[in-house]
């Protein structure tokens, strides 16, 4: 993200002089502090800070002045505030699409006034497109303005071209179909002139009538069968190129890091995958079977008709010009504006459908069935307006362009009857001709149809390329290696945020033994459970290291150092399946008896035998047929089948009675033993036998020991257990 814009050369000596000779950072401002639109710089020097407002100076100070700055949202805006001795002040106010911008700059005010290293990595992208600024599309890096139509469907064609044996046959088929199309005119003109209308000096030949009659049947015959083949061979290749797409999508979808997929709404991701790949396969369908199809006739009917009458064959392409004009003006101008419209709202309608239908249990739960029909409502509503816009559009442009080109054919008629008359021309010769004329016109007006589904076909092509061109935030490197983990996890100097001017966790040290379990404690949003997460390189740190067995883990496989590592969360997912299935996830290779032991350790086995079908019993979506103690344990079922060295749990009994809770720590404290584990529970009694305990406040490890040592220290920790304790003896109380 640009944190030095270029000010305009007559502003640059103001600015340097407000805040020093050397300007580090500058930043645009968009908004006055009353909120209306300007243009202006905030900069930033050594050690001081100026607002600049249509080339003025309107405020500046020293940074040392306030020892926090940070930006505060407001309703369509933002401000960057300071805070002076506990005086909050506005430094200036922006529109939200800098908000990311000015939390580096925030960021780095805090440092400088601290004077502190400035820690800022600047890894994120702008929100708006390099080279207009415009919106990009939803979840990419595309702009609609920008995009390289033609490099889209090149790499389109490079997909298409692993088919290419397939693709070679099918291109055969349909030149063969149009050369037999193109010989129909011909026929016609035979069987006039040999039957109907003899040209001058010519008798009625009923040889030719009978070579005329077969040869527009074999036309029609032989047209209408190799169309048939050419559908079926284009239909195969079309869904093959399609399943190679969903394959590379999906596939990419995979290795991507949290970091993206978290961004991402589930149902944009799902239309990638589903809806834009049918369209592709559509593309490629209509535009082998039909596309060339047309313009080989277009090309072919064109040479025969200026072979004929070069004259004539002006009148007949006389339209097109004027035709084309209008379709490019107003696929430009109009429906390309509409179809993005359109995508828009049926992406948001169908992320609404996702997000519904996930969570119906909540929506009955509450009763708000009603609520969520009036939304839907809504968005088809929304939906249905965008789609109306399009037709109409497309209702006043096709009869126009039908028109202009039926002119053309009435002026040949027109023409070719004088001719006719004149005895420039035979009737025959006149069918022949509007015949090919007729072939013409079919090309074009289909073309006009064109711009829709390539209006469509080209912004589904980028949002697929889109997904697979992204990169994943944490790769393996060439030098990655297979390491077997034996269990010590050493933080060095780890620094980590998910927006790296917001850091999360801040210089955290500390080395855990192999087999030793650890606690982590803190309120909610001190870091615990990015901790973990970074534990399982789910992100990378932006500073420090991470190393386990002394092996920096961005050194380890991803795909082998997780192969180890066992996961329970709180938020148990089951797939769709038998509970076997679901346990055997984490080794698909298990023996049934190895399966029955992970069960047994979890405590899960003497449940699942009294279910109807055992370990085959197929579970609903989610483990709906479950209760929530039973699938907490499948989960843990399935986190130690592989044996992992290193036993994470996040939240692992949280929602859960006592008596399940009870039965579920059991099985804990089984499958934690001999084990590095490192656990998160709302309920501090049930860390109080962990090796040690690490308590977190604001992403800073605040204090590190035994239960015992803690409660003695009366610190944080101490705190946070009191509490807990005086809330239950108030629940019980009131129960």
């Amino acid at each position: 993200m640009n944190l030095n814009f270029t000010l305009p050369e007559r502003e640059q000596g103001t600015a340097a002089q407000a805040v020093g000779e050397h300007i580090r950072y500058c930043v645009p401002v968009d908004l006055t502090l009353g909120g209306q639109r300007t243009e202006g710089y905030f900069v930033v020097g050594e050690q001081k800070w100026a607002l600049l407002l249509e080339g003025r100076v309107v405020d500046s100070r020293l940074i040392a002045d306030a020892k926090e700055y940070k930006v505060v949202p407001l309703i369509g805006s933002a401000v960057l505030e300071g805070d002076e001795a506990g005086t909050k002040f506005i430094l200036t106010r922006l529109s939200m699409r800098h908000a990311a911008r000015y939390g580096y700059i925030a960021q780095i005010l805090n440092d400088l006034s601290r004077q502190r290293r400035i820690r800022i990595y600047n890894d994120e992208e702008e929100p708006v497109c390099a080279n207009c600024g415009g919106p990009l599309i939803r979840g990419t890096r595309v702009c609609r303005k920008c995009m390289n139509k033609a490099a889209a469907f090149k790499r389109l064609f490079s997909v298409a071209m692993n088919h290419k044996r397939t693709f070679a046959i099918g291109l055969a088929v349909t030149f063969a179909a149009s050369a037999i199309s193109m010989a129909g005119p011909y026929f016609q003109k035979l069987l006039v002139n040999s039957s109907l209308q003899p040209p001058p000096g010519q008798s009625p030949s009923v040889p030719v009538f009978i070579w005329a009659i077969l040869g527009l049947l074999f036309v029609l015959v032989g047209g209408e069968g190799l169309g048939i083949i050419k559908g079926r061979i284009m239909a195969v290749v079309s869904s093959q190129i399609a399943a190679d797409l969903r394959k590379l999508v999906y596939e990419r979808i995979q290795s991507l890091s949290l970091g993206f997929l978290t961004t991402q709404r589930a149902g944009d991701i799902m239309n990638r995958v589903t809806s834009d790949t049918d369209r592709i396969r559509n593309l490629v369908q209509e535009l082998f079977t039909t596309a060339v199809f047309q313009l080989i006739i277009l090309v072919s009917a064109s040479v025969l008709l200026f072979s004929a009458d070069w004259r004539l064959a002006c009148v007949v392409l006389l339209p097109a010009p004027l035709v084309a004009y209008i379709q490019r003006y107003i696929w430009k101008g109009v429906l390309w504006k509409l179809f993005r419209k359109q995508w828009r709202v049926y992406d948001k309608a169908n992320s609404f459908l996702h997000d519904v239908l996930s969570g119906i249990r909540v929506v009955k739960a509450f009763g708000k069935e009603e609520r969520e029909v009036k939304r839907f409502k809504q968005y088809n509503a929304e939906f249905a307006a965008a789609t109306i816009q399009t037709e109409k559009v497309f209702s006043i442009l096709s009869p126009i362009s039908n028109y202009l080109i039926q002119t053309g054919q009435y002026l040949v008629l027109l023409i070719g009857c004088n001719m006719i008359l004149d005895k420039q021309m035979s009737l025959g010769e006149l069918v022949q001709f509007s015949g090919y004329a007729g072939m013409i016109y079919g090309p074009i007006a289909w073309l006009m149809f064109m711009p829709r589904w390539l209006s469509n076909a080209i912004i589904s092509v980028d949002r697929i390329f889109s997904v697979i061109d992204e990169q994943p935030e944490v790769m393996d490197s060439e030098a990655s290696v297979k390491h077997s983990i034996k269990g010590t996890i050493t933080f060095r100097n780890v620094i980590f945020g998910y927006k790296s001017y917001e850091p999360v966790l801040k210089e955290i040290n500390v080395e855990i033994k192999p087999g030793e379990m650890i606690g982590l404690v803190g309120h909610s949003g001190s870091g615990k459970s990015t901790l973990i997460n970074l534990v399982s390189r789910f992100y990378d740190v932006n500073e420090g290291e991470i190393l386990i067995d002394g092996v920096d883990i961005r050194r380890i496989e991803q795909e082998h150092l997780r192969s180890q590592i066992g996961v329970v969360l709180q938020e148990t997912f089951l797939f769709s399946g038998t509970i076997l299935d679901n346990i055997r996830y984490s080794k698909p290779e298990a023996t049934y008896e190895e399966v029955l032991e992970a069960a047994k350790v979890a405590n899960a086995h003497d449940f699942i035998l009294r279910l109807p079908d055992g370990y085959d019993t197929r579970l609903e979506e989610n483990g709906g047929n479950l209760s929530g103690g039973e699938r907490q344990r499948l989960a843990i079922a399935r986190a130690v089948l592989n044996d992992p060295r290193i036993l994470i749990l996040d939240e692992a009994t949280a929602s859960l009675d006592i008596d399940t809770e009870s039965a579920i720590q059991e099985a804990l404290q089984r499958v934690t033993r001999n084990r590095t584990t490192l656990a998160i529970a709302h309920r501090l009694s049930t860390l109080r036998h962990a090796d040690r305990l690490i308590v977190l406040d604001k992403g800073e490890i605040a204090e590190i020991g035994t239960h015992a040592e803690l409660v003695a220290k009366r610190g944080i920790y101490y705190n946070l257990i009191t509490a807990q304790r005086n809330m239950s003896k108030k629940a019980e109380a009131v129960g």
